[in-house]
């Protein structure tokens, strides 16, 4: 496969759908949110697996928000797309929907970025085909990912400062109007 080929993005397009069964429901009797994290990253990897054409790991995942709760019985779709391409990784956006077969009723769950790599076969990241967009909303997913991908870059940067520079001796100071009581001297 040449990988300076560009891929349009309907051609890695992936669509899971499972019914919820009882033995996925949490203590409160919904949908447990690993179960759909787990179903978000099978899909993940089968739509950057049909676009890279090799095999791909999960790099991180950004924005999980569970919008509604999944009840047991519903028939949920996982619904993804590749929308932006680096040299060696893909963001693959992913729409969760639930619907209810009895009542039909639909809803849309929840919305999620995975960031995969594609790996070659000495196992070390490998270049992946461009991204062919077709339509603006294509263009659109493109930018977003490659804004959303810079302003991750900027937390990760500074979370990483705030972990090098937390200062243990200052607690008292720093926590004072915390909800925490500091037990050691």
């Amino acid at each position: 496969m040449d990988k300076n080929q560009p891929k349009p993005v309907k051609h890695s397009q992936t669509t899971i759908t499972e019914l919820m069964i009882p033995s996925y429901a949490n203590f409160g009797g919904k949908i447990h949110g690993g179960i759909l994290l787990s179903l978000m990253d099978k899909v993940a990897f089968a739509c950057a697996t049909k676009h890279s054409g090799n095999y791909c790991v999960t790099v991180s995942v950004g924005g999980v928000e569970f919008l509604q709760p999944v009840e047991v019985g519903d028939l949920v779709s996982l619904l993804a797309s590749v929308n932006y391409v680096g040299r060696t990784s893909m963001v693959v956006g992913i729409r969760v929907i639930a619907e209810n077969v009895k009542l039909g009723l639909v809803k849309h769950t929840n919305t999620s970025y995975f960031t995969m790599v594609a790996k070659g076969e000495d196992d070390k990241p490998t270049q992946v085909p461009p991204l062919l967009l077709e339509n603006r909303e294509e263009v659109k997913r493109f930018i977003e990912a490659m804004r959303m991908r810079e302003i991750e870059g900027n937390i990760k940067e500074k979370m990483d400062d705030v972990k090098s520079r937390t200062e243990v001796n200052k607690a008292t100071e720093i926590l004072k109007d915390q909800r925490c009581v500091i037990a050691y001297k």
